[in-house]
């Protein structure tokens, strides 16, 4: 992804959202980290304590810093947030 913020996905096989979700990734060449809940439950523990539910995808936006990387972004869902996921993946092409 870009220089300021790094993308980590959280999905399941699933979910069509999810699946939207990497097909346009892929289709913009935009870098990320995958993470697959579906019967891991320490990720989906992760994904949780990051959005506050366990509903996919959850895009997780962090920036890097000297001390390590923070969460700058989240957001439940693509299609009801791709307006402004899409806004931070241009800001950070």
């Amino acid at each position: 992804m870009g220089k300021k913020l790094e993308l980590v996905l959280y999905t399941r096989p699933t979910c069509s959202d999810c699946q939207d979700a990497k097909a346009y990734l892929a289709e913009h060449g935009i870098p990320y980290e995958h993470k697959n809940v579906e019967g891991q439950p320490g990720l989906e523990e992760e994904m949780k304590a990051i959005s506050g539910a366990k509903i996919v995808p959850v895009f997780a936006f962090y920036k890097k810093g000297l001390f390590g990387k923070k969460l700058a972004h989240e957001f439940i869902g693509f299609e009801r947030n791709r307006d402004e996921i899409v806004r931070l993946l241009d800001e950070n092409a």
